[in-house]
């Protein structure tokens, strides 16, 4: 073999990817058709969940302190304020915040952490040909060379060479038109608020502005009549300037110099499958969405996420048997639902922005726009939109496997996220759970022990892991905490199960044969 697994597309998806391979001891090949990084991007917000994965994977670096902290959304019907949504907390025990950044920059935080690796994007070389067998992929590269890899993984994007070569198929239907979006600044007055996302609701379609590093603004406008199939960046902003000031009422705003311009259509389409036989897809080769709601990259980084560590266990021949196949299914298992899930939510809310005919201008205006203005609807927006929720507890590596236990109330169950608790290392120095948890798993008490030595608390899970998973598995204990159950904790930041070595080794057996 060349390598273990040829990740296809250097994009955040691929990237997070070979980044969370790596850290598994795993080798990778990263190859794309594009000549270089890209300069510019659509996406740029990472909700928390994307924060975190960025952090398990050692990539988060200063992406917090370079990105604007604009959590607010103000929806105005020209200058009149109609709703005001607040971001904040969702009281789920995270370190990473949410951040407005460009995907660029993300991109550039993961090539730096891949390199840091050993590992460097292959730039200007795509996948031209696959063939598959039992033992492993071949793959023919644009420049004529021939790479055996053990394992593929599609992260090219919605208009995936890997999925259209492997024949998954990928229906879906157009939910919009057209949207224009251009980065650039703005001049003239009055200015907007940098300390949030402004919106506009317009009968000819909405408009938003969000603030970006570098003084920098991103809008976002729904333009039905703009009719141009491919109109030049120029073509673009020359009708945003038209379009800015007639929805937003501010006749002296004005769009000065543009560094981007796009136009783009909305679908909606899911992958009929995540793997055939050893090519799997992650990110938007295996589903795509509207970008209401930032949900795009964030589940491409979970995805990316997940897959690696089952994977890797796959590789090095931990898992085996029916139960590595078992393991593998699992991906899809537990990534596929989350991802219909968004489909659904993002082409409700393009549907409710979009809106043109006067019932669906009321229900937007004036309905909704009350709702939203409530607390407790804003929490749940806070709670919903960035993925801290996501749980497996119904998945295969789930209930089924951790059998019925479960922790007192208020605590995690078998496949919920584990929050990035103050842990302690055997040392007695002070970390966070999420911190460790890179290319490892962990083994930590939430209370004392019964005693020196118990072999039936967490020292005793602890060496239930250590045999199955050797030195891929860490020792944390949890300061302060009231009881004496041990926690297996995956390094996506899932738990596995709880209890003491009989119920880790039991999980450990049934997740990897």
């Amino acid at each position: 073999m060349d390598t273990d697994v040829l990740v296809v597309g250097a994009g955040p998806v691929g990237l997070a990817l070979a980044c969370a391979l790596v850290q598994h001891g795993v080798s990778v090949r990263v190859i794309d058709k594009a000549a270089g990084p890209a300069s510019t991007s659509r996406a740029n917000f990472v909700h928390a969940r994307g924060s975190e994965v960025l952090d398990r994977l050692g990539a988060l670096g200063d992406l917090p302190q370079e990105s604007v902290r604009a959590m607010t959304i103000t929806t105005y019907a020209g200058d009149r304020p109609m709703m005001r949504i607040r971001f904040g907390d969702p009281g789920l025990g995270t370190a990473a915040p949410p951040m407005v950044i460009s995907q660029a920059r993300v991109e550039e935080g993961l090539r730096e952490r891949l390199a840091a690796l050993g590992v460097r994007p292959e730039w200007g070389n795509g996948l031209v040909e696959a063939r598959q067998d039992a033992a492993g992929v071949t793959a023919v590269l644009a420049d004529g060379a021939t790479v055996r890899a053990g394992w593929m993984v599609g992260c090219d994007g919605s208009g995936s060479t890997v999925r259209k070569l492997t024949g998954i198929g990928f229906p879906g239907v157009k939910v919009s038109e057209r949207f224009l979006l251009v980065d650039g600044h703005l001049e003239g007055g009055p200015p907007l608020e940098r300390s949030g996302t402004s919106g506009w609701a317009h009968r000819d379609g909405v408009l938003g502005a969000m603030p970006m590093p570098d003084d920098q603004w991103r809008l976002l406008a729904y333009d039905a009549a703009f009719t141009e199939d491919k109109p030049s960046q120029e073509r673009i902003a020359e009708r945003m300037r038209v379009i800015l000031p007639e929805r937003t009422g501010r006749s002296g705003l004005r769009l000065g110099e543009v560094t981007w311009a796009s136009l783009f259509r909305v679908h909606r389409r899911l992958a009929e499958t995540y793997r055939a036989g050893r090519v799997l897809l992650a990110g938007d080769a295996a589903h795509v969405h509207a970008p209401f709601g930032g949900q795009g990259m964030l589940t491409g980084l979970g995805d990316a996420e997940n897959l690696a560590w089952k994977l890797a266990l796959i590789v090095q021949g931990v898992a085996r048997g029916p139960a590595a196949e078992r393991l593998l299914e699992s991906y899809q298992a537990e990534r596929r639902p989350l991802a219909t899930a968004v489909l659904r939510g993002s082409t409700a809310a393009t549907k409710v922005n979009i809106a043109g005919g006067p019932l669906g201008r009321f229900l937007r205006d004036q309905v909704l726009m009350r709702v939203f203005s409530q607390a407790w609807i804003q929490r749940w927006t806070t709670y919903t939109t960035s993925q801290l929720w996501v749980s497996y507890r119904r998945g295969p590596l789930g209930r089924r496997l951790a059998g019925s236990r479960a922790g007192s109330s208020g605590r995690p169950r078998p496949g919920d996220r584990v929050g990035d608790l103050a842990c302690l290392r055997a040392d007695g120095s002070r970390t966070r759970l999420h911190a460790e948890l890179r290319g490892k798993w962990a083994v930590l008490n939430d209370g004392p022990e019964t005693g020196p030595g118990s072999d039936t608390g967490a020292e005793g899970a602890f060496a239930a892991a250590r045999r199955r998973l050797g030195d891929r598995v860490i020792r944390l204990s949890v300061a302060g905490a009231a009881s004496g159950s041990a926690l297996l904790v995956r390094p996506d930041g899932h738990l596995a199960c709880t209890g003491g070595p009989a119920e880790v080794t039991r999980w450990l057996d049934g997740a990897l044969g």
